[in-house]
């Protein structure tokens, strides 16, 4: 379980710096009504928790490619030679994200969303541990 509160949280850093980037470029019909960036529910009091098992299986799925592409990007990026080298990656990086996590039928919003409720709500944790 720690590992995996550890990949969310890394996920949700990548994720937060260039959500709007990535839905832009990535974005399906489907899901263009939310195209307003990260938000983050948890600093506002909105915090959805209702989510379906389904959901939370896609958010786990995807989870296991987020770790993969974290694992290749986390040392390119400590070791780049300029800030700006450093942020490409982090974007490539966030694209490879967005890409994993839209191929598990899940989007960016719900994705963060469960990320989020996962590292403050025991109920949503609970739920997701049962599921793994």
């Amino acid at each position: 379980m720690n590992k995996l509160l550890v990949s969310i949280t890394a996920s949700l850093a990548l994720l937060a710096t260039g959500p709007a980037l990535g839905q832009e470029s990535q974005q399906s019909p489907a899901s263009s009504g939310s195209s307003e960036g990260y938000s983050n529910p948890a600093a506002s009091g909105t915090q959805r928790t209702d989510f379906t098992d389904a959901e939370l299986k896609q958010f786990i799925d995807a989870q296991s490619g987020i770790k993969q592409i974290r694992e290749e990007y986390i040392e390119k990026i400590e070791s780049a030679d300029s800030q700006q080298k450093a942020q490409e990656l982090q974007m490539e990086a966030n694209d490879e994200m967005v890409e994993i996590i839209q191929s598990e039928g899940i989007d960016i919003p719900t994705y963060n969303a469960i990320a989020t409720a996962y590292s403050s709500e025991p109920q949503v944790r609970n739920r997701v541990d049962a599921l793994m």
